[in-house]
């Protein structure tokens, strides 16, 4: 009997809704806790997971009931957002061998890198994963090409644009990842990943083609509730709720690892119930050139044996319970001082209008004539016990949590501490974050890796990028995939939670007291002293006033002018002819001018010709010298 192609692909829709349907049930248990943390972090803490498995909200026993939220967790998330904003690394490009060309394609690869990642904005990327990583306590990078990105480099037959392609980068939510089993710790370990998003039905036409009926989904959103409060008044927090949006597509992304089967892997994307690509995996973004999954994975606390990482605020949640409770419970003892509680017999006056007015200063009260006189039972002053509960829960976030705020510890405040003794405070502070903060490093390499592999494989032709160069410059370079002949991406500076700012700057002061960074003549290059000013944080302005710089930038400028435009300018009255004249000369001896000859074999003439008439105007001004 044979088989239609309508029924395989019938067969393969079905298996993956299957498939997607089991790995949302076996992930369930997570994403609640994700949920619930979200929730914490925004602030609605009246909430927890029921044994069905939803998110519930609880409101008040009693009218006069304090349920306010004082909101630790959010303060305790921000502050090591903050400290882990630091770790940035810069990364750099090892050579493929010690010759000097695979040395000129590393630094090519690692100006690519530095491009892109200003071009990219990485750095406010990677504190977007950092957000998520740090509430759910896992979150992904994906990394793609885009054929309609990058510049323009012509149009076809009916007069659409052509563009050269770029790198995409965009941060993945846990929400929308499934793998084929939690028990994993990488994503290499995995053997399918399902990608799952919802698009409206006419983004799916859009970037498909492919028409699919439009349903309503659930997706989660931020919305209002009305949960906390005190005596008299209601207040809203922000909460995460599930919304239901119409004319919705559910696209969900399978992609198979490598196997004998299928050596390239495996990519099948569903839209709604319809199958519109299957294909080998697209990208080959592995070592040793593998194909592999898209993904990167960052999570904020490593767990054994468990694909997801763990969340400070899940830690945090059963004291934040226990902080608001105490927090209530001593609000409503003092409206009970304040306020009162007053002893009515029953039928001596107005019970009513008392309930509705209450005890106004000045306010007549008119009992019955022989019943005993209304009066106000006593109260106890506040007990103690209520602050020393609520410091001790303090004490216990930062234990928990582990960040602090040094300035307001007790013993920093209120102690005499040596400035050794307050670092070695800060140091043992920082360490707590390092985990952490190996993770964000570990993804800024993994990205870089995979960047230069899709540029390697995808950047066919010639690319122009600007880059600021060490002087301050705006450096103009050309290259393509050939360029990139490694992809061992490393290190360039130490994990930045072990190094300070003000740590870097005394290092940087007590090398330069030391003579270290003088030259032969024992004097400090201008140079130089650009670098030290730019790592001290005052950025490069002292270039500026550097005339030996702007004359070699002039110079790298005529180079790369005669690179790209086929020619180069006159020499001027105003230029150092010997600056000019050796940067020339070491242009002719590199590598870039070589490979520019095998198209244009003229350069070398108009190059020549142009350093000739250096020379000529040197010749000129040595004569005038002399006849003075």
């Amino acid at each position: 009997m044979k088989i239609n192609k309508d029924e395989i692909e019938e067969k393969i829709v079905n298996e993956v809704l299957e498939d997607f349907k089991y790995r949302q049930m076996e992930r369930k248990s997570f994403e609640n806790n994700w949920q619930l943390n979200i929730n914490f972090f925004l602030g609605n803490q009246y909430c927890y997971i029921s044994p069905s498995g939803e998110i519930m909200e609880y409101g008040k026993q009693y009218f006069w009931q304090e349920r306010e939220v004082y909101n630790h967790i959010a303060n305790l998330v921000e502050v090591r957002l903050a400290k882990l904003a630091r770790v940035r690394p810069s990364l750099t490009v090892v050579p493929f061998s010690d010759e000097e060309n695979d040395i000129a394609c590393a630094k090519t690869s690692k100006k690519i890198l530095k491009a892109v990642s200003h071009n990219l904005n990485i750095s406010k990327i990677l504190s977007q994963g950092t957000l998520w990583s740090e509430i759910c306590g896992t979150v992904f990078y994906k990394i793609d090409w885009n054929n309609n990105g990058g510049k323009i480099v012509g149009r076809d037959e009916i007069g659409r644009e052509l563009k050269e392609g770029d790198v995409e980068l965009s941060v993945v939510s846990p929400f929308e990842i499934y793998p084929d089993s939690n028990t994993y710790t990488s994503i290499d370990d995995c053997m399918s990943i399902i990608y799952a998003r919802s698009f409206h039905k006419d983004a799916v036409k859009n970037i498909w083609g492919v028409e699919v009926e439009g349903k309503s989904i659930d997706v989660y959103t931020l919305d209002s509730v009305g949960s906390a409060g005190g005596l008299g008044y209601n207040t809203m927090s922000s909460s995460l709720a599930k919304k239901v949006k119409n004319d919705q597509v559910l696209v969900l992304e399978k992609y198979v690892k490598p196997t004998v089967e299928y050596p390239n892997g495996r990519l099948i994307i569903i839209a709604g119930n319809k199958l519109i690509y299957m294909g080998e995996l697209p990208y080959i973004n592995r070592a040793e050139n593998k194909r592999g999954f898209p993904f990167i994975k960052q999570v904020s606390i490593p767990m054994p044996n468990c694909f997801w990482g763990n969340s400070v605020i899940e830690r945090c949640i059963p004291i934040q319970r226990s902080f608001n409770a105490v927090k209530n419970r001593k609000h409503e003892y003092l409206n009970r001082l304040t306020m009162g509680v007053l002893a009515v017999e029953d039928g001596s006056m107005d019970i009513e209008n008392l309930e509705e007015e209450g005890l106004s200063p000045g306010k007549v009260l008119i009992y019955r004539q022989g019943a005993n006189i209304p009066k106000m039972l006593s109260s106890d002053n506040l007990p103690i016990d209520f602050k020393a509960e609520e410091e001790a829960l303090l004490e216990e976030f930062v234990t928990i949590s582990g960040v602090s705020d040094l300035l307001k510890s007790a013993s920093v405040s209120h102690g005499n501490i040596s400035g050794v003794a307050l670092q070695l405070l800060i140091e043992q502070d920082e360490a707590k974050l390092v985990s952490s903060a190996e993770e964000i490093r570990y993804c800024a390499k993994e990205i870089a890796k995979q960047i230069l592999r899709l540029y390697k494989q995808y950047a066919m032709t010639e690319h122009t990028t600007r880059i600021v160069g060490e002087n301050g410059s705006v450096e103009l370079f050309y290259w393509k995939n050939s360029d990139i002949n490694s992809e061992e991406v490393v290190f360039e500076t130490e994990n930045e939670m072990n190094e300070t700012l003000a740590q870097k700057r005394s290092m940087i002061f007590e090398i330069l007291n030391a003579g270290l960074l003088n030259d032969e003549d024992g004097k400090l290059s201008n140079s130089m002293r650009s670098k030290i000013l730019e790592q001290l944080g005052f950025g490069i302005w002292e270039t500026s006033h550097d005339i030996k710089a702007l004359q070699t930038n002039n110079a790298t400028k005529e180079n790369v002018n005669l690179l790209i435009n086929n020619e180069i300018k006159s020499p001027l009255d105003i230029d150092d002819h010997d600056i000019h004249i050796a940067e020339h000369t070491a242009f002719m001896l590199g590598s870039e001018l070589e490979k520019a000859m095998k198209k244009k074999p003229y350069l070398l003439e108009s190059m020549l010709n142009h350093v000739k008439e250096h020379k000529s105007f040197l010749e000129n001004l040595n004569k005038v010298e002399n006849e003075k």
